[in-house]
């Protein structure tokens, strides 16, 4: 239960350090993609906070006012579907950083630890920034 509340407590500070008010909505959004650890859609969100009366319109609403307040990050990865995680401290969303897209189910996931080689990085600086590094395969779950 402590935990709970230091999770909770841990998302005001959050949103108000943000510049954001502290909404039910903004907390119910910002909850579920901590607990889902992974990237999710506008979709995925929606259904997971859906019991809880928020509509679609307001979950999307609330990711964009999120984003522009720099508490997540969105990327697109080739699908046409905008994907939000939180920012973080220790997984620094801001620079590129790696992720896995399964070929079959569609989830996305962070490549924790995994860095840009030297080679790749000087290659690309010739022309221009790289702002996403996408590796497409099968999960486990998909592969089996």
């Amino acid at each position: 239960m402590a935990s709970k509340v230091t999770a909770l407590a841990e998302i005001q500070k959050l949103l108000r350090d943000s510049g954001l008010r502290s909404t039910s909505a903004r907390i119910a959004v910002l909850q579920q993609l901590r607990k889902a650890g992974r990237p999710q859609s506008h979709a995925e969100v929606a259904l997971a906070v859906a019991a809880l009366g928020l509509d679609k319109a307001t979950v999307f609403r609330n990711l964009n006012d999120l984003t522009e307040a720099g508490l997540l990050s969105r990327s697109e990865l080739g699908d046409h579907v905008w994907r939000f995680e939180i920012r973080t401290e220790k997984h620094s969303h801001g620079a590129a950083h790696p992720h896995f897209l399964c070929i079959d189910c569609g989830s996305v996931t962070c490549l924790p630890g995994s860095t840009i080689p030297t080679a790749l990085k000087s290659s690309a600086e010739s022309i221009g920034e790289i702002t996403e590094i996408l590796v497409r395969g099968h999960c486990h779950n998909c592969a089996t």
